[in-house]
């Protein structure tokens, strides 16, 4: 089995990301979703003023996958770290990537003192579901996903 790096993303790696988000996004049947464009997702991440921060897995320099987090507050809980996305390409699911990126994220936000991480799955995404329940989380069935687009 090949060795899997996972490291804090850089600029660089932009691209890559970007096109596993995609993969994502087709994968959930939403890629028309997808509108960003690659110049605001580097800036936004890499700008003066950077919102998201990012592990990546590599596999003999391909990025295979990525975990995709921000701040988040909580009146109740204080600062959450908040999971945007975890990704890993299709055809190296089954490596323990997801595991190895979802763990480097909760150890990043247990060492930068956040409260808790919270995240988003589809609730027809069975093999996530089932993966995050290694973890024993809180799945909270009474709150509903609301958005209001400005562009």
């Amino acid at each position: 089995m090949k060795e899997v790096l996972v490291r804090k993303a850089v600029r660089e790696d932009c691209t890559s990301m970007l096109e596993l988000i995609k993969e994502l996004a087709a994968y959930e049947k939403a890629l028309h979703e997808v509108t960003i464009s690659l110049e605001e997702f580097t800036q936004d991440g890499f700008g003066n003023s950077p919102v998201w921060g990012a592990f990546v897995a590599e596999i003999d320099g391909e990025i295979v996958g990525i975990s995709l987090f921000y701040d988040r507050y909580s009146t109740w809980k204080g600062r959450r770290l908040y999971l945007e996305d975890l990704v890993v390409t299709e055809n190296r699911r089954g490596m323990q990537i997801g595991k190895k990126l979802f763990e480097a994220t909760m150890e990043y936000g247990k060492s930068n003192q956040y409260s808790g991480m919270v995240f988003q799955v589809l609730n027809w995404n069975e093999p996530a579901i089932n993966f995050y329940k290694k973890y024993a989380p809180k799945f909270d069935d009474e709150w509903l996903n609301v958005s209001i687009e400005f562009k």
